[in-house]
């Protein structure tokens, strides 16, 4: 058992949120636990005898509502006071990162290097006034907001050395920057608005809606989308081909739950009849998404890998100019905590490179603000990346999305806060933000919004960068100068 102890008004246990909260094993991989409170104190029971780590939906004065990580901790009886550890951890990925990418020394880091400092000197103290909890703790959360602000710092500075560098040596694509197109039908003021600010569209191809029943087939949104695209000469991207969570899959699929051949059938009848239709219309697909993570079928692994292969491998003989991508949605894996038969992300994606799986790149999903989407810092999307570039496959960010703070400004619930309560200009703030890390890795090609506009469907029903009335937001006036400013 794991046991942690936290202090002061705002950090008693009852009052986090544990439902967001999960052990953390070995190369980052979630493991099952169960969570409990008692007399102030978090107790973790993980499925393991390993040491692990806590991922928890951490309040930072000054920094936002974030999900953090301890370091990995072994079992034992007495409880860790998870205010240190929290701070250890940081500082720890902090030093490791800065030799990485060698920015111990480099010119122009010496005021946040000073701020590093800063931050361990506080984390000792706070080590030498455990025999006084609360002490303790002021030291430590001092210490942890003064070293969140300066990772970040940190990133954005790593980031624009080396956008600075990909924009002077033309690394940089035509078109690096696209939406999800909307769930409406394409008109002149829609298209005007992705033209002046978007190189791409990524056109959802939801089996759910193309297919509603079994003899029924329709692709009027798909087909009208693409007609307006090429009209205005927007590239499109489609996908995903095949998605299986709850609401992708159609329902008359559910009565073949138990025939895996059958589902393979109807599958594969789908990536081939929508490749086919768009073949020379649509030159870059999202073949699959999220068959790791989340499928109403619970297909075993022999399975995901299978229905992964055959989407790409017909989609590659249907387009074969056409770039296939497989997507990784919820990169962090908190899913596999909760469902072992889930795969984590950097698993399936290893495994689809060891398998000989014909594709072109992987496609990552940002999706943050919501409950089961927590907000991560800049500092640990960046080291996520770099991870993920170790594949060896180009990469492109297919659906990032964050909330403003929508017309009502009711503040979304759980998924937590970057530096304020959301609202327009923090989502534009924080897009910026991302663009700046994401481009500035050779690997990453594009990136792609989740939504143009604002929906009640939607997961982020806030996320897009109009309103659902199409006015624009202040994300649209920043992404036209990013854009100005990096091409």
């Amino acid at each position: 058992m794991l046991k942690f102890a936290c202090y002061g008004e705002d950090k008693q246990p009852e009052k986090l949120d544990l439902d967001a909260a999960y052990a953390v094993g070995a190369d980052g991989v979630p493991v099952r636990a169960e969570f409990s409170t008692s007399d102030g104190i978090i107790q973790c029971v993980p499925r393991t005898s390993d040491p692990v780590g806590l991922a928890v939906l951490w309040s930072v004065e000054g920094f936002g509502v974030v999900l953090l990580e301890t370091t990995r901790l072994p079992l034992r009886d007495e409880p860790y006071h998870l205010h240190v550890e929290l701070a250890r951890s940081r500082l720890m990925r902090i030093s490791l990162k800065r030799e990485e990418w060698g920015l111990f020394d480099y010119p122009g880091v010496e005021e946040l290097s000073d701020e590093i400092d800063s931050a361990r000197d506080l984390f000792v103290k706070a080590l030498q006034h455990q025999d006084q909890p609360l002490e303790a703790a002021r030291f430590a959360d001092e210490s942890l907001a003064i070293s969140l602000r300066a990772a970040e710092r940190l990133c954005r500075f790593h980031a624009s050395v080396f956008l600075a560098r990909r924009q002077k040596s033309g690394g940089l694509p035509k078109r690096f920057l696209g939406v999800g197109a909307p769930r409406t039908e394409p008109n002149a003021a829609l298209i005007k608005q992705l033209r002046a600010t978007f190189g791409f569209v990524r056109l959802p191809t939801v089996w759910r809606e193309i297919q509603p029943k079994e003899q029924g087939i329709t692709y009027a949104r798909q087909d009208a989308w693409v007609k307006a695209c090429a009209a205005a000469k927007v590239p499109v991207r489609g996908g995903p081909l095949l998605h299986f969570g709850v609401r992708s899959v159609p329902d008359w699929m559910y009565i073949w739950e138990n025939d895996y051949d059958t589902i393979l059938d109807y599958a594969r009848e789908h990536v081939r009849r929508t490749v086919k239709r768009f073949a020379g219309k649509i030159n870059s697909w999202d073949v699959v998404s999220g068959l790791h993570a989340s499928n109403v079928f619970d297909f075993t692994v022999e399975q995901v890998i299978d229905l992964t292969r055959m989407a790409a491998d017909v989609a590659k003989e249907l387009a074969p100019r056409s770039q296939i991508i497989l997507d990784l949605t919820q990169p962090w894996g908190e899913y596999y905590a909760r469902n072992q038969r889930t795969i984590p992300p950097l698993l399936y994606a290893d495994m689809m490179v060891q398998s000989g799986v014909s594709f072109d790149a992987f496609g990552l999903e940002f999706l943050f603000g919501h409950d089961g989407y927590h907000v991560r810092d800049l500092f640990k999307i960046s080291s996520l990346i770099d991870r993920l570039a170790n594949l060896g496959k180009p990469l492109h960010v297919s659906a990032v999305t964050c909330p403003s703070g929508g017309n009502s400004g009711v503040q979304p619930s759980g998924g937590g806060q970057w530096h304020a309560p959301w609202s327009d200009e923090i989502q534009a703030e924080f897009m910026i933000a991302f663009l700046e890390v994401a481009l500035s890795k050779p690997y990453v090609e594009s990136v792609c919004l989740a939504e143009l506009a604002d929906g009640p469907d939607m997961l982020i029903p806030t996320g897009g960068v109009l309103r659902e009335d199409l006015s624009p937001k202040a994300a649209v006036a920043a992404l036209n100068e990013f854009v100005a400013r990096v091409k």
